[in-house]
């Protein structure tokens, strides 16, 4: 399988740089899911970004929303269980909040905070769960306000890097922080209290994909 170059768009830097990580991280995250789940996350996670990755060179890139709207389809068709909806709706609704931007290059730190916004609203509403469930949200929705600090209080200097570093770590911090939490949501939910004492596959994919990200940003083609 072909790995995309990360030259390009930041945009298409974090999106293939997500998938690479959940493709890489397929093991880890499903032996994180074997521990109060049904074990299978990682294997549908790496199986829809596969395809994300080896139809990177056809995807439509006319606009941001276009180039989004069909990695969510391929999330959506090709990712299992409760994953491939939560995810491919988060990336739809990313798609949703940059609709009106007309080029991939041109989206700022407010189109990123949008986007994040919005894929965040997607999952709640989808998998009727929000902070304090236990799931990716615990990491997702710091991580987004984080961020929106860190590009809100750099008056003008922020970058793209540094706010990279502040979204990995807190993501990581968030992602720790579910371990001695319950499950309210999904899979891990019905094994009651079997799911304290090891943190959230969704939550630490976050983190492990947050941190690629701002470990790479400099390094790009």
């Amino acid at each position: 399988m072909s790995s995309p170059s990360t030259a390009g768009s930041d945009l298409e830097f974090v999106v293939a740089t997500i998938a690479r990580t959940a493709v890489d991280n397929e093991r880890q995250f499903s032996d994180l899911d074997a521990v109060a789940g049904d074990g299978d996350f990682g294997y549908s996670l790496a199986r829809g970004f596969e395809i994300v990755l080896a139809d990177w060179d056809t995807f439509d890139r006319s606009s941001p929303a276009e180039f989004l709207k069909r990695v969510a389809m391929v999330i959506s068709k090709r990712v299992g269980g409760t994953s491939g909806p939560l995810w491919g709706t988060a990336f739809l609704r990313a798609a949703m909040a940059v609709k009106d931007r007309p080029d991939l290059a041109g989206l700022n730190g407010e189109d990123a905070v949008a986007m994040l916004r919005a894929a965040t609203e997607g999952i709640k509403v989808r998998g009727r769960s929000d902070v304090g469930d236990k799931t990716l949200l615990d990491a997702l929705v710091p991580m987004t306000d984080a961020v929106e600090k860190e590009l809100g209080s750099a008056e003008g200097g922020a970058t793209g890097a540094g706010a990279a570093r502040v979204a990995a770590t807190t993501a990581r911090a968030a992602a720790d922080a579910t371990t001695p939490m319950q499950a309210m949501r999904g899979r891990q939910s019905y094994t009651g209290e079997r799911s304290i004492g090891s943190p959230d596959p969704g939550a630490v994919a976050v983190a492990v994909m947050a941190e690629r990200i701002a470990d790479t940003w400099d390094a790009r083609d």
